[in-house]
Order: structure tokens, then sequence, then C-alpha cells
């Protein structure tokens, strides 16, 4: 018996529901959400989603908040890098 499901993946359950573009997007936002995840407090791959916008690492069991499908949303990546340059710079003004 062949497989089913070897191009759509877990969107198979939708059959020909909803048309093949929703369904490749929703796949992609799955398979994101359930790949490994690295903790930012100890950089373990053990990270899981408990709920929608909440991670947790499984070995530190530390808890943060991150993107619904993604624990770190590019968006949060561009704030974290501001952030971190604009702490510098403050620095830098102090130390003259």
């Amino acid at each position: 018996m062949t497989r089913k499901t070897k191009k759509v993946g877990s969107t198979g359950r939708f059959g020909p529901r909803y048309g093949s573009q929703l369904k490749k997007r929703v796949l992609k936002i799955e398979q994101g959400m359930h790949a490994a995840h690295k903790c930012p407090n100890c950089a373990s791959p053990n990270v899981k989603r408990k709920s929608v916008g909440i991670w947790t690492c499984k070995k530190c069991k530390a808890s943060f908040a991150g993107g619904a499908w993604v624990p770190i949303t590019p968006t949060g990546k561009s704030a974290s890098r501001t952030t971190i340059s604009l702490e510098e710079q403050r620095l830098e003004k102090a130390k003259k």
C-alpha cells in the first residue's frame, strides 16, 4: 500500500478541501511549529509549544512568550538587535 501524504504531509487530513496553496501554507506553519527550537536560557533543543504564544523548555523548565507558531519571530529578532545596540550606545555615552 502506498503512502497517501507524501507531498501534503499533515495537511492530508483536509482532503480535497481548501485548495493547494492554503494547504501548503498550513504545512509550512505546522512544520515550523513542531520543529526543534533552541531554548534562550540553556540553548538546548528542547523547547515545546505549550499554548498559543507560550513556549517551555523541557530541560530547564523555563517558560517564555514568543510567537504563535515559532518561539522567536523575525520581528522579535530585529527588536532585540535594536535594543542591544541602543544599550551599547548608552553605555558608550556613559563612559565619555
